[in-house]
């Protein structure tokens, strides 16, 4: 399962309690880690596992969420 938020430039908003953001040319901020991107291109933020993807003018941010099973 994952947890998915699409942005567009000059746009912000939190992946569960992580903020996610997205500034002009491509310029992407994950909890204060920050990474420019080309078109097409992705990025896995290592400190938070959330990989952001760029598909023309919008950002797609993605984390993988596992679920804690009782035994």
């Amino acid at each position: 399962m994952s947890e998915t938020l699409t942005l567009k430039p000059r746009h912000y908003d939190k992946l569960g309690v992580v903020h996610c953001g997205v500034g002009e040319r491509g310029f992407v901020a994950v909890a204060g880690d920050t990474v420019t991107l080309a078109k097409g291109e992705s990025h896995t933020f290592p400190r938070t596992g959330i990989t952001v993807t760029r598909k023309g003018d919008e950002y797609t941010f993605t984390r993988s969420v596992t679920e804690s099973r009782a035994a």
